[in-house]
């Protein structure tokens, strides 16, 4: 009888220790949830205006496009603040050729933006998204001294559910310290095999 009296005690400590540590390792589980930090959402935007271009400069054409498009594709968002709209811009204006800024002085530039966002506003339309030239399609050539090159951008603008296609060429030049810049840009005039530049 003392035997089975000393079993059941022996087996109801165990149960106990055990019950008390499964608490505790509840308690200890839950408090390092409640603590650990919250997962940030970096929107679009603020991605973009994190990255330090001075540092990190994009090393090819392709890729100058790329981030330029991200930046375009923001700029017609509709969430988007002003503020926000004025930094991406200067990020924006950051990538173009000398030459092309002095033909287009910030100002000027950025009203102009202005008014693009604000019709495609009013006209609900949104730039959903876009697809740069593969890097075997990139045209290098060289003129006048300096490093070219040709390649595409096609953006997708979504009115309500409509979708439809801008596609656009740009002609990037290497700056006297290697980085890219957009020298040009217009659309692609699909009758005509041949497009002029904006610049």
């Amino acid at each position: 009888m003392k035997n089975k009296k000393t079993a059941i005690i022996g087996i109801i400590v165990v149960v106990a220790i055990a019950a008390m540590v499964i608490v505790a390792f509840y308690m200890q589980t839950r408090r390092g949830e409640t603590e650990a930090e919250p997962e940030v959402d970096v929107s679009k935007v603020m991605d973009i205006l994190l990255r330090d271009i001075d540092k990190s400069y994009p090393p090819t054409p392709k890729e100058v496009l790329k981030y330029y498009s991200e930046i375009t594709c923001c700029f017609y968002d509709d969430s988007i603040t002003e503020e926000q709209l004025e930094q991406l811009a200067k990020r924006s204006y950051l990538l173009y050729d000398d030459e092309l800024k002095d033909n287009m002085p910030f100002d000027t530039y950025y009203e102009n933006l202005k008014k693009d966002v604000i019709d495609f506003q009013a006209q609900k339309i949104v730039v959903s998204g876009y697809s740069v030239s593969a890097a075997t399609d990139v045209e290098r050539f060289n003129e006048d001294g300096f490093e070219w090159a040709r390649l595409y951008a096609q953006y997708r603008l979504r009115q309500g559910t409509e979708y439809r296609y801008s596609n656009e060429v740009f002609i990037l030049r290497k700056d006297n310290v290697g980085h890219w810049k957009i020298y040009g840009f217009d659309l692609v005039k699909e009758d005509a095999g041949e497009t002029a530049m904006n610049n």
